[in-house]
């Protein structure tokens, strides 16, 4: 029997320096916003993603990275061991395959983020075809799924999500035969999966902003007191 996870592959907790969203605030807003799974892809950091997946009990969450190469951003899936920042996206996506994971590259057509535009070849797993936090939106999906498609890859989703009401906007649908980090990585290298949707609406990245700088402030204050 076939099994249809609904998973956003493309999540920032606080273990990005960047992002707002909680251990509690993951689970939280992927429930309330219909999906059964979740990626951490934390930027050049693994740890947090692997420690909030063996606490999670009641819901999957797929141990990943988003690493920094010198080419662009690349997501990482399914590994337990850290991938470098810094190398050629090449040897990025093979170091991700000898660790046994997923590599998929991320916003590759995407303004003011790392993206693999130049870079992209057929040694990906996947392409993220959708990013919810894209600009510009739709002429960055398009000329992902053409990529994706000239290089025979896998098509996936994200939000790219630093702030928990954004999670949700941009998932992919994986058929598995069981709910695991393993046939989830399994079925995306296959092409099991689907890309799915929308832009995150900008009041959605205006609070985010907002709070951060209000996370900034606090911090700043509470170490001028100390």
């Amino acid at each position: 029997m076939t099994i249809q996870i609904h998973a956003d592959l493309h999540v920032h907790t606080t273990y990005s320096n960047d992002s707002l969203i909680t251990q509690k605030d993951l689970i939280y807003y992927a429930k309330k916003n219909g999906l059964n799974a979740i990626a951490v892809t934390d930027h050049d950091y693994l740890a947090g993603a692997i420690k909030i997946a063996k606490e999670t009990k009641d819901f999957l969450v797929i141990p990943g990275m988003e690493i920094s190469s010198c080419e662009g951003h690349i997501i990482a899936l399914n590994i337990n061991e850290s991938i470098p920042r810094g190398l050629p996206a090449v040897e990025t996506v093979e170091r991700v395959h000898v660790a046994g994971g997923v590599a998929i590259a991320c916003h590759p057509y995407v303004y003011f983020k790392g993206c693999l535009r130049n870079a992209i070849c057929d040694v990906f797993d996947a392409i993220e075809v959708i990013n919810a936090r894209a600009f510009p939106f739709q002429s960055s999906v398009k000329k992902a799924r053409e990529a994706a498609e000239k290089f025979k890859l896998s098509q996936v989703a994200g939000t790219d999500a630093h702030y928990g009401p954004q999670i949700g906007y941009g998932y992919t649908t994986i058929d598995v035969e069981e709910p695991t980090v393993n046939a989830v990585a399994k079925a995306i290298i296959h092409g099991r999966c689907q890309p799915h949707g929308q832009q995150v609406p900008l009041m959605l990245n205006l609070q985010q902003q907002i709070q951060r700088l209000q996370r900034m402030i606090n911090k700043a204050t509470l170490k001028l007191k100390n």
